[in-house]
């Protein structure tokens, strides 16, 4: 099976994997910035497509971060992921992006039993959830996401851009203190997960607050 997945939750990334590839990687790509993802997602994803050598007709499914990430990135990510599943006639998924940082704690790292991850909402706040690790299984999500203060949060050790963010009042690893949702691990995710006979979402983005943007109200007519 070969999966497009797609994050922009906080930074770009694009990623082809397959369950007949090392590793499952087949390529992948991600950004620094978390601010042009609208620029630098379509290019990306037709490179990749290219340097595997494959095409759109080539992808058996689509799999989409949906957050929670901020209004405009997020919503980059997904409404190309549905174009793309609509052009092809794909089928899309959807997947909780903090779970990519979930699934590469527990590959990369002797995470503890449970964990939190974390990343930047902006406002002074994170974006959250926490996971259970058992042996040889996939994180379990136990709780989340929420957007929250840092200080808030459970007393646990905390991954990602958030925790190194507020590492002052959280249990921040080192290790994972820059780490954003990387659509490599998203896929990874995907794969194993269906693999085992689970269920993904739909692509539904999980925004947990609203946009900054208002609709302006009616003007008043002068007289």
């Amino acid at each position: 099976m070969l999966i497009l997945a797609i994050d922009t939750s906080a930074v770009a990334s694009a990623a082809l994997v397959s369950d007949d590839a090392l590793e499952g990687v087949v390529a992948s790509f991600s950004t620094e910035d978390t601010r042009s993802h609208a620029e630098v997602l379509a290019p990306g994803i037709e490179d990749l497509l290219v340097s595997a050598g494959v095409t759109g007709q080539d992808i058996d499914a689509i799999v989409t971060g949906v957050g929670p990430g901020p209004f405009t990135g997020l919503r980059s990510g997904i409404a190309t992921a549905r174009t793309l599943a609509f052009v092809w006639d794909k089928p899309l998924y959807g997947l909780m992006s903090l779970d990519a940082v979930a699934l590469e704690v527990a590959e990369s790292t002797d995470a503890a039993a449970e964990f939190l991850v974390v990343t930047d909402a902006r406002r002074k706040e994170v974006y959250w959830a926490r996971y259970s690790l058992a042996d040889g299984q996939l994180p379990q999500l136990e709780d989340g996401p929420h957007v929250s203060f840092a200080a808030d949060l459970p007393d646990l050790p905390a991954y990602g851009a958030g925790a190194g963010l507020y590492s002052d009042v959280l249990r921040a690893d080192p290790g994972f203190s820059n780490e954003q949702p990387d659509a490599l691990y998203l896929g990874q995710f995907a794969l194993a997960r269906l693999a085992a006979g689970g269920k993904l979402l739909d692509s539904t983005p999980l925004y947990l607050r609203e946009s900054d943007a208002q609709v302006p109200g009616p003007r008043k007519r002068a007289l």
